[in-house]
């Protein structure tokens, strides 16, 4: 730390520069091959940007919600863009942090929080239904309280399938994404 002390104004100012330099392009680069920038859109592919999530995306494209939702409308809240986006950043994080250290669990289920939110979903979307014919319009505290169920307790296919684990669909059929290693780079490898 000496060495701080020694440098000229001049010298600090190359120094802080520098770094800052270093940081804004390992910071860019890392946007780049993560392709966070992917995860402002409502394209479902995204998904598979992970590729543990391909058996997902597999079954919710054969599924009926493929023709009228994206991931989107039931794994984020849809109450205004801005909660919207702080779901999809806190939860995106959490994501790429499990998935980089491969500590996903074999089987990937929602957690609380995002069940909360894809119980809203559900019940905002098939509101009518509901609240009409099963009269079960609850919300996801009551429902770990025991004092109702969730959509998923009687829809346990709806829409992804019962995944039983990461390997059950190996010749998953999945719009993965491209290389993010640029072709000249590639050509030299």
């Amino acid at each position: 730390m000496n060495f701080l002390l020694k440098l000229t104004p001049n010298q600090m100012l190359v120094s802080i520069f520098a770094l800052a330099g270093l940081i804004a392009g390992l910071g860019s680069y890392a946007i780049y091959v993560s392709r966070a920038y992917s995860y402002l859109s409502e394209d479902p592919a995204v998904c598979v940007n992970c590729h543990v999530m391909a058996p997902y995306y597999q079954a919710w494209s054969k599924s009926s919600h493929a023709l009228w939702t994206t991931c989107n409308d039931c794994h984020v809240p849809q109450d205004n863009l801005v909660s919207a986006y702080t779901f999809k950043a806190v939860d995106g994080l959490y994501h790429a942090a499990v998935f980089t250290v491969d500590g996903q669990p074999q089987v990937i289920r929602a957690r609380e929080g995002s069940s909360a939110v894809i119980l809203e979903n559900c019940l905002r979307c098939h509101s009518p239904l509901v609240t009409e014919f099963t009269k079960m319009n609850v919300a996801y505290d009551q429902v770990l309280k025991g004092e109702g169920r969730a959509c998923w307790d009687c829809h346990s296919q709806v829409p992804h399938t019962n995944i039983s684990n990461l390997a059950s669909a190996p010749g998953a059929i999945v719009p993965f994404p491209e290389s993010p290693v640029p072709g000249w780079l590639s050509d030299l490898l």
